[in-house]
């Protein structure tokens, strides 16, 4: 169980790391052909949008609803249920989809001013905005079908494919970027149309290996046979258990649609530091604290079900200590080196020093915020698997009210940096309060060791945080230095600081290979 665990988690994880670098790749991309003018912000929101929805419906409450149950089928009802199942709910949610889809092309001037009202002034930056949205809103469509997908294949254990397809969307904007921007009249509408494709080419890809399994759906709406009947009884179980698992995962979104609406009133180019910013506070969440999150699920699952709450309680203690024992350096990492960092992966062609400088500061701030972000990741799976959605949604709700509290207050003093103050504060609040709750219902007391295992990661935290500050030069020379100069001095200090990360830790007695061999 332990090395199908950390197998899992390593498949996961890999995928993820080879997507985020993709991703980055296609960062730099965006940032020398694009900059942080007004095209790259008309599509930084016009892209946003449908994510918002996307995370929501497609990766977000429909994975949560769906699994479970099509797990029941598979387990409990005739194949052919399952497939019924399956068909009825590729017909009935595509229907749904293709809707949505055409009330977001045609509501995207509506959806532009709600979701970035500080550009209706700004004729150039909305008209882009607006005319992308409609390129990039079907984006919707597949990647939700891809999420259901995803689930499918989750379920027979094929995790690599589901985690591999994001590198598909990179790829297909990488090479929009460099082929048709640079002879588009708009930048951010011929990368609408990258975004279009990608997920096209997205859902494609999981075809052969669904058909491989025998569970490729043919879509179906209405139930005429007995086994549709039943089939027909699951799709709405799993739109009555997406209605709660909505608002909860729509926290985050809404998190971080409010700072797109602040940003859209300060000066231009704010949206796009943001953006920068999340991209580079993302890569080891998504890389880490996705990969945790998606493998110990299903394992506190099973434990919740066989009434064993002694591997809950251990399961959970183990993949909190891994949480803390990796989130904490590298979210020191990231706000020492968040200058290096900008320049060394962006600043080229339209994107300034200045962009860095003002990219790095968010960044900053991000990253105060990122273990409680990773936390998030752990600590709702501890409820889930009880099948509580309520106390994650009310805890994130009032986590949100945090982000735009302090949110609105911090913006008109720090800017674009107080935005993202406020989105690390309120993830460090929903941790807080997720870990409380835990404890106040019973379901989790922490291990021996805390306390000692907490004071030797800080310390070999600031060790690490200690050379990486006195190492890294100034600005001046980072500016100046090459391409070359930059990337081999980065990955240097980077290999300094997590050389001297986990010495520091093996010098104060802390063993990382025991710690990794547990539950």
């Amino acid at each position: 169980m332990r090395f199908l665990m950390i197998k899992n988690v390593g498949t996961v994880g890999s995928m993820t790391f080879v997507s985020r670098i993709t991703g980055l790749i296609r960062d730099i991309a965006f940032a020398q052909f694009l900059g942080s003018g007004a095209l790259a912000d008309a599509f930084f929101v016009a892209f946003r949008i449908p994510n918002f929805f996307r995370r929501i419906f497609g990766e977000g409450a429909l994975s949560v609803a769906f699994v479970p149950v099509y797990s029941e089928f598979e387990t409990r009802y005739p194949p052919a249920q399952a497939r019924a199942f399956l068909n009825l709910m590729a017909g009935r949610l595509g229907l749904v989809l293709v809707l949505f889809a055409v009330v977001g092309v045609l509501g995207a001037p509506a959806l532009v001013s709600v979701m970035a009202p500080g550009f209706i002034d700004d004729p150039l930056r909305f008209e882009s905005t607006v005319s992308t949205l409609r390129l990039t809103f079907p984006y919707l469509f597949f990647i939700s079908l891809v999420a259901m997908a995803g689930g499918i294949l989750n379920t027979h254990d094929r995790f690599g494919v589901p985690a591999a397809t994001p590198i598909l969307l990179n790829l297909c904007l990488i090479g929009t970027v460099l082929l048709l921007v640079p002879e588009s009249q708009n930048a951010a509408v011929a990368l609408g149309g990258g975004v279009l494709l990608a997920g096209l080419v997205q859902l494609g890809f999981q075809f052969p290996f669904l058909k491989k399994i025998g569970r490729l759906p043919v879509p179906r709406v209405r139930a005429n046979t007995v086994d549709e009947k039943a089939g027909s009884e699951g799709v709405g179980q799993v739109m009555r258990l997406m209605v709660p698992a909505i608002f909860g995962v729509s926290i985050a979104q809404i998190n971080l649609l409010i700072n797109t609406v602040l940003a859209s009133f300060l000066v231009t180019g704010s949206v796009s530091w943001l953006y920068y910013s999340d991209r580079l506070m993302e890569f080891p969440l998504g890389v880490f604290g996705v990969a945790l999150a998606t493998v110990i699920l299903p394992m506190l699952s099973r434990q919740v079900a066989e009434s064993d709450e002694e591997s809950y309680g251990r399961t959970l203690d183990w993949a909190l200590r891994l949480v803390f024992l990796i989130s904490l350096p590298a979210a020191a990492a990231l706000a020492v080196l968040a200058f290096p960092l900008m320049v060394t992966l962006f600043q080229y062609g339209a994107f300034s020093g200045g962009d860095a400088v003002m990219a790095a500061r968010a960044l900053t701030a991000f990253a105060l915020g990122l273990t409680g972000f990773v936390l998030v990741k752990v600590l709702a799976p501890g409820f889930y698997a009880r099948k509580d959605t309520r106390t994650p949604v009310v805890v994130g709700a009032i986590a949100m009210v945090i982000n735009a509290l302090v949110a609105v207050t911090l913006v008109w003093q720090l800017a674009h940096v107080g935005l993202a103050l406020a989105t690390s504060i309120a993830g460090l609040a929903n941790a807080v309060l997720l870990y409380r709750k835990l404890k106040q219902l019973g379901h989790f007391t922490a291990g021996p060791g805390w306390p000692r295992f907490l004071i030797r990661v800080l310390l070999a935290t600031v060790v690490m945080s200690l050379a990486l500050y006195l190492g890294q030069g100034d600005q001046r020379e980072w500016l100046e230095a090459s391409l070359v100069q930059r990337v081999s001095h980065l990955l240097l200090w980077i290999a300094i600081g997590t050389a001297l990360y986990f010495s520091s830790l093996y010098l104060m007695g802390l063993r990382v290979h025991r710690l990794l061999e547990r539950p």
